[in-house]
């Protein structure tokens, strides 16, 4: 028995983990991301983001450790105590992170995987570009082609609820409404609060703001602030940059993702699966500067891309060490052989589909 919302990975989940896993490792380092590693115990903050969320330990000493829950907090912690020259810093990294309170289900567990990378130490669109065309090759490298980027702009949204003035309490409130797309609740609070007017109007639109480019004309017209309007400038330059094809939709009413985000927040889906495949956006000012950056869920993307449906089958089966290491040489995957008898062998390799047995003497009939 094993704890609920873990599991054990078998050939060939195993294997497609691991060859994912490396894809996406060599894809980013093809962009110039180098690889860092995270210890998987950190000291207990009680104003981590997911503090309420993290598996607890407490060591001999008495001191409260949580494992890690996030990767985006641990990084930023490394990044400021480690990254002394100027940026930008690519890096990479991939690695397990636990929950205990996660809904267990598809694409949901209490244990599971992450790779992704960040920028430290550089704010600009082509940055941010930059990050949403390596998230669509990091999709297209797992067979999803077919996967939508959805682009958010927390900024705006904060900028527009900033611009009611009101206290933080009744700003948490439309956030919340915005974020569900509450539309009748949003006006309700919004005359109960007092926000009138092209104000009003303005954050009514937020929970509709969805769809493609046209979908930025709208936003400008409801654009009612310098610093508004200055968020949608940096996502149009953002946008201009873009390769080819690569048409994300949006949704200017994604609002609560983590409420550090500085400026753009991007996810990922499929038609057929209902959970995010990746997600990330730039959070300048949450403990550095400057940073930006995704993260991709292992488990949700094999899900969506569809498991494989065979273990890998070696290409020989070798009778001796010697004729294992020199086939070993030529490239191919080789089991070496337990037993001496033949008959025993041959039938290990028609049941496996191994279609080579090989010994010193030369091959023989599997």
């Amino acid at each position: 028995m094993i704890p609920e919302g873990t599991r054990y990975y078998l050939p060939p989940e195993a294997q497609a983990r691991l060859q994912l896993t490396q894809r996406w490792r060599e894809l980013f380092a093809a962009w110039g991301y180098a690889p860092v590693e995270l210890p998987a115990l950190e000291i207990y903050d009680a104003a981590h983001p997911l503090a309420e969320r993290a598996f607890k330990l407490v060591d001999k000493s008495g001191r409260v450790l949580a494992l890690r829950s996030e990767f985006t907090t641990a990084l930023v912690r490394m990044a400021r105590s480690q990254l002394e020259s100027a940026g930008p810093h690519r890096l990479q990294y991939a690695g397990r992170l636990w929950l205990r309170d996660s809904e267990v289900g598809l694409g949901r567990l209490r244990e599971f995987a992450q790779v992704g990378v960040e920028v430290f130490g550089a704010s600009s669109p082509r940055i941010d570009a930059e990050l949403l065309a390596l998230a669509a090759e990091a999709l297209a490298a797992a067979g999803l082609e077919g996967a939508r980027i959805e682009v958010g702009l927390p900024a705006f949204v904060a900028d527009l609820l900033d611009a009611t003035g009101l206290e933080q309490e009744r700003v948490r409130k439309l956030h919340t409404a915005i974020d569900r797309k509450n539309t009748p609740e949003l006006a309700e609070r919004l005359e109960r609060y007092g926000v009138r007017g092209a104000l009003a109007e303005a954050l009514l639109a937020l929970p509709d703001l969805f769809g493609g480019r046209e979908v930025l004309a709208a936003a400008r017209r409801h654009a009612v602030s310098e610093r508004a309007r200055i968020d949608l400038d940096w996502l149009e330059e953002v946008l201009a940059l873009l390769p080819a094809g690569l048409e994300p939709l949006f949704d200017l009413g994604m609002a609560r993702a983590y409420d550090y985000y500085s400026g753009i927040h991007f996810r990922a889906y499929t038609p057929d699966f209902g959970l995010p495949l990746l997600g990330g956006g730039r959070y300048d000012g949450a403990g550095v500067p400057f940073a930006a950056g995704f993260a991709l869920g292992l488990e949700r993307v094999l899900e969506a891309a569809g498991l494989p449906a065979a273990a890998p089958v070696p290409d020989a089966l070798a009778l001796d060490a010697a004729t294992a290491r020199a086939l070993r040489a030529q490239g191919l995957a080789v089991e070496l052989a337990w037993t001496g008898d033949l008959d025993e062998l041959r039938a290990y390799a028609r049941r496996r589909g191994i279609p080579r047995i090989a010994g010193p003497e030369g091959e023989v009939a599997p």
